[in-house]
């Protein structure tokens, strides 16, 4: 005869793996056990467990947040607190793209300086995190050319007083003031209403070296900034604007 304990073992093995099924479900089955999502019971998944949590975390939080919301960008920007905060929300959803510094990377703005495509304000900050940007250059080669390409990176350059072929920017110049000065502005120094960036400040988002310019030029440029108003709510992005803006204050 098997040793009594291996029998109880066997019957208990019998027993859990019932329970287990009847609470987790098994193949059309979805068993019993059930998590709250939205205020409605739901059947249990590991998503749907993870939603539960997310709304618990968020109800408790709630005050905190709303007291944050009430607050201007700007005044919230001092609070460290909060600034500790939103440093968390840009380390978990942020840093991807513009590193954990906030400092950029090729194609990735940097957010600690002073230059901003759409505008640098603690408004314009909250409206630009809240429903992103579509950016988007044109590309240049079939009105250009080959050689109009070359000449207008030379004269691009110029603008940043950056070493260039002073005779090709000076070809260039008439064609930049018909085709680019729309968006670039006649100083290239660019509008924020469209994002168009300025062309004076030796700040470049996808490189400054004639090779770049010229890629950028012949091949245009697409940029997009996600949407965060459905992912973070707008109580957190408040809270996120205003680290981002304390980041370009100091």
């Amino acid at each position: 005869p098997l040793p009594r304990w291996w029998v109880y073992m066997f019957w208990a093995t019998i027993v859990f793996g019932f329970g287990y099924v009847g609470l987790y479900g098994l193949g059309n089955f979805d068993g019993f056990l059930t998590v709250k999502v939205d205020g409605e019971p739901v059947t249990w998944t590991s998503t749907n467990q993870w939603k539960a949590e997310v709304q618990a975390y968020d109800e408790k939080l709630a005050p905190l947040f709303d007291g944050y919301l009430a607050t201007p960008v700007a005044e919230l920007a001092k609070n460290e607190e909060a600034l500790q905060t939103g440093q968390r929300l840009f380390k978990s959803n942020c840093s991807v793209c513009h590193g954990t510094s906030a400092m950029g990377a090729q194609g990735f703005p940097n957010l600690t300086d002073h230059d901003w495509l759409y505008g640098g304000s603690p408004e314009k900050i909250k409206e630009t995190i809240m429903y992103g940007r579509q950016g988007a250059m044109p590309a240049w080669q079939a009105v250009l050319g080959d050689e109009g390409v070359i000449e207008m990176a030379e004269y691009v350059r110029s603008l940043s007083g950056l070493p260039h072929d002073a005779e090709a920017a000076e070809k260039a110049a008439p064609a930049f003031a018909q085709n680019c000065s729309v968006c670039h502005g006649a100083d290239g120094k660019g509008n924020q209403l469209v994002g168009a960036p300025n062309l004076t400040d030796d700040i470049w988002l996808y490189g400054g070296s004639t090779k770049q310019i010229q890629f950028t030029l012949r091949n245009g440029r697409a940029g997009k900034m996600p949407a965060q108003k459905e992912i973070l709510g707008e109580d957190k992005v408040h809270v996120l604007a205003a680290y981002i803006y304390s980041l370009s204050q100091n």
